[in-house]
């Protein structure tokens, strides 16, 4: 199976067990190159711990190697999302409102009109409009931009210490 077929099958086969254990699917890699890994990263309220990733993947293992999703040798990775969590879903952009973000995109922008191009915006999340990431820079002088959803490569929290 193709990279983008194996993240949809296993989130497919994923999800009864997400749902059954209270848990959260944030996240779905595949990587081919150097040995295949298939690395998922699992959310609950409070955070997750290591008794709840092991036996995610224990059950996630026998489901997976029942149903062939994978042909060849495999490393199956469960984890939490970790402080800089990845954020995907719709319902992801309404939750983490307020919080301050880092948006990649995948090519050099200047939606500010501040005159010069970047690929990395770092600001606090207001939420999604018109397919939009928007988002509230804090360079002086603050400025709200809107970056649209098919341009961007990553968006993910920023901790703050």
């Amino acid at each position: 199976m193709a990279g983008e077929t194996v993240i949809t099958r296993v989130s497919e086969l994923a999800q009864p067990l997400i749902d059954e254990q209270g848990l959260e699917l944030v996240d779905v890699e595949y990587h081919t190159g150097g040995g295949a890994v298939l690395r998922l990263f699992i959310d609950k309220p409070g955070g997750v711990n290591l008794d709840d990733c092991a036996a995610f993947s224990r059950e996630l293992g026998l489901i997976l190697d029942v149903e062939e999703v994978i042909s060849g040798e495999y490393r199956l990775e469960i984890s939490s999302p970790g402080l800089d969590r990845i954020i995907k879903k719709d319902s992801d952009f309404a939750r983490f409102a307020g919080e301050m973000v880092r948006v990649k995109t995948t090519l050099p922008l200047d939606p500010d009109g501040r005159g010069y191009l970047r690929k990395t915006f770092i600001g606090i999340l207001r939420g999604l409009e018109n397919d939009a990431v928007v988002v509230e820079l804090q360079e002086p002088p603050p400025s709200e931009v809107a970056l649209a959803r098919n341009v961007i490569e990553r968006v993910n929290l920023e901790p703050q210490f």
